[in-house]
């Protein structure tokens, strides 16, 4: 990539900035929610694991795919793909294990009403952990997504303009994803906010980091390893952390819901995408 300006780089950086900050709209939209309507959280934590979910499988699996069959053919580039998303969920697991304070989903249902302090200390620490992981799942997904948003505006200012626009469609419930079980758990907008924008920043910060010292290395293996990663992160997180506290704070149906809605709002965001 060629060197340029910063009066050329500067429209590109801000169409990518833009489409990050999307995910403080999202926070947002958490405000309007009441912090003790449990069905609210139940749905909007199965809501996060739609968003998730979905998006892994039907867009960033299939990038890697994509980038790895490019570089090796399609059945070697499929296999790589794969052993990619499945080293993320592996590593997410590891990680998951160093973290203290994990709570199970139905253990404190055990605790009798002598405990109810420490069950709604553990309900906290529950939902914060879900919040964390969900900002640094999204947060790594974004990067090479910041990337090649910049890119592809430097390269081609109306398509850049559009797929900006599209991305900061899409950007929105992660925001959501990221906001709503941080705010449920410290009870404090400001945090929940803070949280979905910084993994929102992510975007402009992939896009400066990208241009100064990765664009010699970001060609179809990186991209491959790191979409696959990233879908398998994302689908651990939400099996293993999202749809066990919805179902906790709700019940199967409202869990359900959430789901089903979250797939549904990404889809759109996916189709706006292509247009």
């Amino acid at each position: 990539m060629e060197t340029l300006t910063i009066d050329e780089m500067l429209p590109a950086f801000l169409l990518t900035l833009f489409a990050g900050l999307a995910t403080a709209l999202g926070a947002f939209l958490t405000f309007t929610t009441r912090e003790d309507n449990n069905k609210i959280l139940s749905i909007g934590l199965g809501f996060s694991a739609g968003v998730m979910i979905y998006v892994s499988f039907v867009e960033i699996l299939v990038k890697s795919q994509d980038a790895f069959t490019l570089q090796y053919g399609n059945i070697l580039g499929e296999s790589l793909a794969i052993m990619s998303f499945f080293v993320g969920i592996v590593l997410t697991f590891f990680i998951d294990q160093l973290i203290p304070d994990k709570v199970n989903p139905h253990h404190a249902l055990e605790y009798n009403e002598t405990h109810i302090d420490d069950i709604d200390k553990n309900d906290y620490n529950a939902l914060s952990r879900v919040g964390i992981f969900t900002a640094i799942a999204i947060s790594i997904h974004n990067f090479p997504e910041g990337f090649a948003t910049f890119a592809m505006a430097l390269n081609d200012m109306n398509t850049g303009i559009a797929i900006a626009f599209a991305i900061a469609i899409h950007n929105i419930p992660e925001g959501l994803a990221v906001a709503l079980p941080i705010q449920y758990a410290t009870k404090s907008r400001k945090k929940a906010f803070l949280y979905a924008t910084g993994s929102g920043l992510t975007e402009p910060i992939g896009a400066v980091i990208g241009y100064l010292l990765l664009a010699p290395l970001m060609g179809n293996l990186t991209l491959g390893i790191t979409f696959g990663i990233v879908a398998g992160i994302m689908v651990y997180i939400s099996f293993d952390e999202l749809l066990p506290a919805a179902r906790r704070y709700g019940d199967d149906h409202t869990a359900i819901w959430g789901v089903i809605t979250g797939m549904f709002v990404m889809a759109l965001s996916l189709i706006l995408f292509k247009l």
